[in-house]
């Protein structure tokens, strides 16, 4: 099942090119080639940001707030 001959991929190539044409497939392969140069750049300046000093995020604890009497009674 898995073993194609390069006669295979060739027909199959052929198909592709009849049904899409050249220039929509180098559109495509355009399109692709941008989004991986920007998932690239925003990997990239997400390395840079985490290594700056004074960039990371200070983070507080956070206050735990007990709801009043009147507050439960409302909630029941």
């Amino acid at each position: 099942m898995g073993s194609f001959s390069i006669w295979h991929w060739l027909i199959v190539l052929v198909i592709v090119l009849l049904l899409f044409g050249k220039g929509k497939i180098s559109d495509v392969m355009g399109d692709v080639a941008k989004g991986v140069k920007s998932f690239k750049k925003g990997l990239s300046d997400e390395d840079e940001t985490a290594s700056r000093p004074g960039s990371s995020i200070d983070h507080k604890s956070a206050e735990v707030v007990t709801p009043t009497t009147d507050e439960k009674t409302r909630t029941s």
